[in-house]
Formats: structure tokens, C-alpha cells, sequence
């Protein structure tokens, strides 16, 4: 059998598996199918009758690569036939049987199609090289995408490489000994305190692997996910890590609207154990348990506070640290509360630029408006709550009298259509009646007619 040699195939398979971290069966496929690309190309610029090559048209070829001699062979797979019609994929009965007498129409023979040393040409080479590249991208992404596609939403260790506009390029591992892959730290995923020098290390939560072409890292870290508070407290608390104490719900704001603003967040938690107080696990003593998160977040304030299932008191608790005289749940169908505090208290429950109360908001899912206690009309709110309530009665009786009425409507357009396809029906009858009238009847009904 002939054989294209490739002087230096073995080291540069093993050159490109060191530098890419891929395995060596990776390189060989990915080299294969760019040398059949190659082949390919060499055979489009042969001049030959049929020159359009569809898709499919080299879907019988193979490359073999021989490693020891260093070299590659293409062989194709042909269909014995009586008449040949395209060389390419069949070849002659009779041609076979000279090797092999026993051949019959319709089986398949393997052959040795490599063309000549010289005859590969450059632009075929180029083909090759380019092909490969690409080839070898798209193994490394499939490679590192079936190795980290599992670990979404955990956290990483990571190192930071480069800058790329105003992303963090860092580089990642999925386990210890494992070779280390670029991840993409976005603009909004950063933290404003942070740092990001060349070869910090960083704890990031791995947010998305991405799929395709993407150019780039595929994988995407976050810094600012609120899964990122939630490991670092499962990390630090062992009564979390033992399901002693349970994270309810966790409000982060990573990055304020407003630089006057500091990264803040409020976590929830219970326990089911009465000798247990679950903030306190949290916070630790002299607040060691937290501050250990605190610094891994570069001094991000954290309000830890205990959830009830009492709505009034889980919303006083949310607002902490600001003391609450009242709450008052206003609309629990619509999930408003009015709190009350006292005047002192009211910059301290709103927060700076309403950061606090925003917060409180979204940990418990409930519009918060905070009031001063000294000035609130208890009369005055009642009206206009009494007022909000029946219009949205309102609103609700007239979209489901709406509703009833479409319902209505499409009931009397399907009788009208029963209705047409019956009259129809009885319209497709009725000329047969009057074609015996006629005196084209059947002899029964001429007997009815006779005096």
C-alpha cells in the first residue's frame, strides 16, 4: 500500500496533546479529519467530469495514519457493480473478480486511493494546516465542556491571567490534577472591592458553560452570584453543612447602582432544633464565622437574620438593623406591608439610597413602605387601602365577566357552525326529492302519485 509520508508526525502529535492538554487519540482524529479535508481539496483541482462535489460526495473516504512509519494512507469504500457510473464509489465487477472470484454485485471492497508523494500540493497542505486548527479548537471545547458541564452553580478556585477589555481572563480547574482551562469574568459579575491583579487567586462561582462557536473562554464565573455567599457560609458553618441550619433565601446587591453605595447583602435562616439559634451559628464567636466570609468578599456587608413564617415578623427581622414598631400587612393577596418606625429609625430602615429596604424587599418578597410611626393616619390608610382593595375586586369581577362572555361567544360560534353544517347537510338531500317530483323518480314513487 502506498503512504504520504509526514516526517515529525509523532513529535508533533505529541507537541500539540503537551501544549493543548488534550490526549493523544484527540490529536490523531482531529489530524485525520483535516488530512481527508486535504484530500479533498487536492481532488477539486484535478480536472475530472464531474467537478460539483456535494457534501456527502467524499462520505466513503477515510484517512489512516500510521504513526510508527510516520505517514497517512486514504482508502475508500466501493460498491462492486456491473457498470461503473461514478469511479469514485464503485468499481467493476470484473475488476474485482480478478483478484477475488468469488465477489458478487453489491458488496463492498476497501482500496488503497493515495495519491503520490508529489501530488498532495500546497494548496492542499494549507487546506490541512488550517482544517486542523480548527479541528483542534473544537476538541478542546468539546473536552472542556463534558468536563466542567457538571459543575455549574459550584464554586472554582481561580487565578487570574489577563485583562480583555473589561473582562477577567482567569484560569480555572475542575480537580486537583487536572489541567487548567480560561474562564471569563465579566464586567457584572465583578466585585468593586476586588483587586484583580496578575495571579491573584480568587473563589468564583461557575455560572454558564457555553456551547458552539463561541469564541473565547466558554466558561463564564461570577463573583457577584449570590451562590457564592451561600458556599462560603456552607463552607464556614458546619451546623449548615450538617442540615442543622438551613439558608432560606439570600438578597444580594454585588454591584449598587451607585458607587456612594457598598456591596451588601441579607441572607435568611431557621433551624428546626430548639437549642439552636442559626444566626448565631452564622455570625460565630465574635463574629469569626462571618468575617471570614467578609474577607473573602473584600469587606461586603452582610446582615444575617432569622426567617419566620410569621410574614409581619420575617419582614421586621429583614430590616434589620433598624428597630420596627409595626408592620402592617395591608394587602397579603397582594403582598404590600406598611412598616412603621420611629423617626430616628427611618434613614436607618430605609438605608443609603434605599439600599436596605430594597434588599428587604426581595428577601421576602413582599413590597415594603416604610412610615414614620409619629405621623401615620391610621384612618386616612385604611380608606385608601379599602379603596385600592375594591378596585382591584373590581378589575377581577369585570375580567372574569370578560372572560365569560369570550366563553359565550365561542359556544353560540360553534352551534352556528353545527347549525350551517346540518342545513347544509339537508340542502345535499333535498334536490334528489325533487328530481322524483319531477317525474325521474323510482317506480314506488310514481305508484304514489297514480288517482
Amino acid at each position: 500500500m502506498s503512504m504520504v509520508t509526514l516526517p515529525g508526525l509523532r513529535d508533533m502529535i505529541e507537541n500539540i496533546s503537551r501544549e493543548r492538554n488534550l490526549p493523544k487519540l484527540a490529536v490523531q482524529a482531529a489530524l485525520r479529519e483535516a488530512l481527508l479535508k486535504g484530500y479533498e481539496r487536492y481532488r477539486r483541482t484535478q480536472r475530472m467530469e464531474n467537478p460539483n462535489f456535494d457534501d456527502e460526495y467524499f462520505s466513503n473516504f477515510e484517512v489512516e495514519l500510521d504513526v510508527e512509519e510516520e505517514g497517512f494512507r486514504v482508502l475508500a469504500t466501493k460498491t462492486i457493480v456491473e457498470e461503473v457510473s461514478n469511479p469514485d464509489h464503485e468499481i467493476s465487477l470484473q475488476e474485482v473478480r480478478e483478484v477475488a472470484e468469488e465477489a458478487q454485485p453489491g458488496q463492498e471492497v476497501v482500496l488503497d486511493v493515495t495519491p503520490d508523494q508529489g501530488e498532495f500540493g500546497r494548496m492542499a497542505a494549507i487546506q490541512t494546516k488550517q482544517v486542523l486548527a480548527q479541528k483542534l479548537r473544537d476538541q478542546q471545547r468539546k473536552l472542556v465542556q463534558e468536563e466542567f458541564q457538571d459543575l455549574e452553580g459550584t464554586v472554582l478556585q481561580a487565578r487570574v491571567l489577563r485583562f480583555e477589555r473589561q473582562s477577567v481572563i482567569m484560569a480555572v480547574s475542575s480537580g486537583f490534577g487536572q489541567p487548567e482551562v480560561e474562564a471569563e469574568l465579566l464586567k457584572r459579575d465583578q466585585l468593586p472591592n476586588d483587586n484583580y491583579r496578575a495571579n491573584a487567586t480568587f473563589k468564583v462561582l461557575l455560572k454558564k458553560v457555553s456551547e458552539g462557536s463561541h469564541r473565547g473562554p466558554q466558561l463564564l464565573v461570577s463573583r457577584a452570584d449570590a451562590g457564592l455567599v451561600v458556599y462560603l457560609f456552607a463552607n464556614e458553618v458546619p451546623e449548615i453543612e450538617d442540615e442543622i441550619v438551613r439558608i432560606v433565601a439570600v438578597a444580594r446587591e454585588a454591584n449598587p447602582p451607585s458607587r456612594f453605595v457598598g456591596p451588601r447583602t441579607k441572607i435568611a435562616v431557621d433551624t428546626l432544633e430548639r437549642d439552636v439559634d442559626p444566626v448565631g451559628a452564622c455570625i460565630g464567636a465574635r463574629g469569626s464565622r462571618i468575617q471570614v466570609v467578609v474577607n473573602e468578599l473584600r469587606g461586603e456587608k452582610i446582615d444575617v437574620i432569622r426567617w419566620s413564617p410569621d410574614p409581619a415578623t420575617y419582614i421586621a427581622n429583614a430590616l434589620s438593623p433598624a428597630r420596627v414598631d409595626e408592620v402592617r400587612l395591608v394587602d397579603p393577596e397582594g403582598r404590600q406591608a406598611h412598616v412603621l418606625v420611629a423617626e430616628d429609625q427611618l434613614s436607618l430602615a430605609i438605608g443609603k439610597e434605599g439600599q436596605n429596604v430594597r434588599l428587604a424587599a426581595r428577601l421576602t418578597g413582599w413590597k415594603i413602605d416604610i412610615k414614620d410611626s409619629a405621623k401615620y393616619d391610621y384612618e386616612a390608610e385604611n380608606s385608601k387601602i379599602a379603596a385600592a382593595l375594591e378596585e382591584r375586586r373590581q378589575a377581577q369581577q369585570n375580567a372574569q365577566a370578560e372572560a365569560t362572555d369570550e366563553e359565550i361567544e365561542e359556544e353560540e360560534l360553534d352551534l352556528d357552525l353545527e347549525e350551517d353544517t346540518d342545513e347544509s347537510l339537508i340542502e345535499e338531500e333535498v334536490p334528489s326529492s325533487g328530481a322524483a317530483a319531477d317525474g325521474s323518480g323510482t317506480e314506488s314513487d310514481a305508484a304514489l302519485k297514480r288517482p
